[in-house]
C-alpha cells in the first residue's frame, strides 16, 4: 500500500512523534510506501481563503469558498501547497491522521489542512459523498493521543465515548468523502502512564499496523438504510456513531 501520514504536533519529541516514527518504521519494513506531511515542520498555512486560488475569482463581488475551490480545481489554479497535498492523497491507499486530541478535536493546523485540501471538486461534489464518495476504495485511520484516561472517554465517561468525539472526523471528513474508516488507535494520556506504559502503547500500535489489511472498518449505514429525506428509514436500528432512533 501507499500510506500518507498527516502528522500534526509541534514537538518532534512528543509521543505523537514517537507514534509517527513507529508507523514509518513498521509500515516501511512491511513493504509499504510511506509519505509524511509534517504540518508544523512544513509551516502549512491552515487558513482557507481567496489566496487559495491563483487566478481570477469567478465572482469578485461575493466570495464562496466551495464555488471557487471547484472552479480552481477544474482549472488547475489552486495554490501549489494545496495541489502538492492533493497529489499525495491521490496516490495514497491509506491515510493516517496522527494528532493530539485538543478541545475534543484536531489541532487547528490539521483542521485547516482538511479545509483547504479536501476541496470541493476534489474531495466531494453533489451526489459524490459517503457510499459514492470521491475517495471510495481508500482507507483512513485516526491515530491520536489524549490528555485524560480511557475511562473519561468511555461511553459513560465525563468526556464522552471516544467514537462520539471522533465522529466529526470519522464520518464528517473521512466517510463523507468515501473512505472506509478503520477503528482509531488511541493512546490515552501517554504523559501519565510512565515509560513502561508508553512502550506498551507503541508495541500495541506496531501490532495494530501489522493488521491493517485484516482489521474490519467501522460500520456506517449504507445509502439504502436512508429514506429520501436522508434520515434512517423506519425500522432501521441506528448502529453507527452518534446516530440514534427517535
Amino acid at each position: 500500500m501507499n500510506v500518507l501520514i498527516v502528522y500534526a504536533h509541534p514537538e518532534p519529541k512528543s509521543f505523537n512523534g514517537a507514534m509517527k516514527d513507529v508507523a514509518i518504521e513498521t509500515l516501511t519494513a512491511a513493504g509499504h510506501g510511506v509519505v509524511v506531511s509534517d504540518l508544523y515542520a512544513m509551516g502549512f498555512n491552515p487558513v482557507a481563503g481567496r489566496d487559495d486560488m491563483t487566478s481570477e475569482l469567478t465572482d469578485s463581488e461575493f466570495f464562496s469558498l466551495p464555488k471557487e475551490q471547484t472552479a480552481a480545481y477544474d482549472a488547475g489554479t489552486l495554490a501549489s501547497d494545496i495541489t502538492a497535498e492533493m497529489e499525495k492523497l491521490k496516490r495514497a491507499d491509506l491515510v493516517i491522521f496522527q494528532f493530539p486530541v485538543w478541545w475534543f478535536g484536531m489541532p487547528a493546523v490539521l483542521k485547516g489542512w482538511a479545509d483547504r485540501v479536501f476541496a470541493r471538486g476534489f474531495a466531494y461534489m453533489p451526489g459524490r459523498k459517503y457510499d459514492t464518495g470521491m475517495f471510495k476504495g481508500k482507507l483512513a485511520m485516526v491515530a491520536a493521543t489524549t490528555g485524560t484516561s480511557a475511562d473519561t472517554y468511555a461511553p459513560d465517561g465525563i468526556d464522552g465515548d471516544i467514537l462520539t468525539v471522533l465522529w466529526p472526523i470519522h464520518n464528517g471528513l473521512c466517510r463523507y468523502s468515501g473512505f472506509d474508516v478503520l477503528p482509531p488507535f488511541v493512546a490515552y494520556m501517554p504523559g501519565r502512564v510512565g515509560e513502561d506504559g508508553r512502550k506498551a502503547y507503541l508495541e500495541a500500535y506496531r501490532k495494530r499496523l501489522g493488521e491493517l489489511e485484516t482489521t474490519p472498518p467501522l460500520f456506517f449505514h449504507p445509502k439504502d438504510d436512508y429514506g429520501p429525506n436522508e434520515r434512517l428509514k423506519p425500522g432501521v436500528l441506528a448502529r453507527s456513531g452518534v446516530q440514534r432512533n427517535v
